[in-house]
């Protein structure tokens, strides 16, 4: 098993933008899409990373992992919204004290959720798929009604707080401070991810155990327990990920863990089952595709990325940066 990061696949990511410029008349226009794709990219990779381990280690579809997603943007509305004073300052520190409490209470209630959502939902139907898919989907619908509940089944707006607000001029091109903010936030997931991966026991472990369970589980460690870990662990990053999706939106709706959950299968299905590499560059394709054809063809949004998800399949099958190639 290979511990490095497989660079090649992410020529991709800058081959699509170098494609798309000429169809772009404006060079100001194609710096500030591709900065917002980047941005979307790597708040979907946030939500995807822990969806993808979940599958590679556990072999288990979890297609209720929307739920937490949406979890996650409504605990930040409630903390947010009792932090109005630091949320409206023009400070930017005083405005990272009230996201970065929110972000961490929508990581722990999401995590929990996620531990009791595996306990009862996806537990009982290990190794029989059809039943998960099923079984999982119920349990988002739950979710969402349960949210409903609890927030009631109207949109609530999650404004950006003052400082974060605007945008920054690099030559004619308006950059939004929030999508650079994005951009950092995924970056830093992705290194700690990476660094968790390749040089912890625990992330050697679930490395192990993505490409070969058995061995893992014949040298005395419990995969049930590791799984069970990285569940939570992947629920908690959907909970982050939710809170940066919403203030990209910067609204909310109890449906819009559903809504997501069709990029995040396009993007794990991309970039390879049970690879974070590859959840990476798939979410970066899918954040440009996504930003170059809406202002393109708006139309054809969300068919381009199932277009764009065809033609890597076509190419590679197993995805870009698949598991068993390392």
């Amino acid at each position: 098993m290979k511990n490095d990061f497989d660079w090649k696949p992410l020529a991709l990511v800058p081959a699509l933008a170098i494609l798309v410029f000429p169809f772009i008349n404006s060079g100001s226009t194609w710096l500030t899409l591709t900065v917002a794709g980047l941005a979307m990219g790597m708040i979907i990779f946030i939500i995807a990373s822990g969806l993808t381990l979940v599958f590679g280690l556990m072999d288990v579809l979890n297609f209720g992992h929307g739920v937490f997603i949406a979890l996650g943007a409504f605990v930040a509305t409630s903390v947010l919204g009792a932090m109005g004073d630091w949320t409206g300052s023009d400070q930017l520190w005083r405005n990272m004290l009230a996201v970065l409490p929110a972000m961490f209470v929508a990581m722990l209630v999401a995590g929990a959720v996620g531990l009791a959502f595996e306990r009862f939902i996806v537990r009982p139907v290990y190794g029989q798929h059809l039943k998960q898919i099923l079984i999982t989907m119920g349990g988002m619908i739950i979710g969402e009604e349960m949210i409903k509940v609890i927030w009631g089944p109207a949109q609530i707006p999650l404004p950006l707080p003052t400082a974060m607000r605007g945008s920054i001029l690099i030559g004619e091109a308006a950059i939004e401070k929030y999508r650079v903010i994005a951009v950092v936030v995924g970056l830093l997931v992705f290194g700690l991810l990476a660094w968790t991966l390749g040089r912890t026991k625990i992330g050697l472990l679930i490395r192990a155990g993505v490409q070969d369970r058995e061995m893992v589980e014949s040298l005395g460690y419990r995969i049930r327990r590791l799984f069970v870990g990285v569940f939570v662990a992947g629920s908690a990053l959907a909970g982050l990920g939710g809170v940066m999706w919403g203030l990209f939106q910067q609204n909310v709706i109890p449906q819009m863990g559903a809504q997501v959950n069709v990029l995040i299968f396009i993007v794990i299905i991309i970039g390879g089952l049970g690879s974070t590499g590859g959840a990476l560059i798939g979410a970066l394709l899918v954040g440009l595709m996504a930003n170059y054809t809406g202002f393109l063809a708006p139309k054809a949004a969300l068919f381009s990325n199932i277009a764009l998800m065809v033609a890597i399949l076509l190419w590679r099958p197993s995805g870009v940066d698949p598991v068993t190639s390392r």
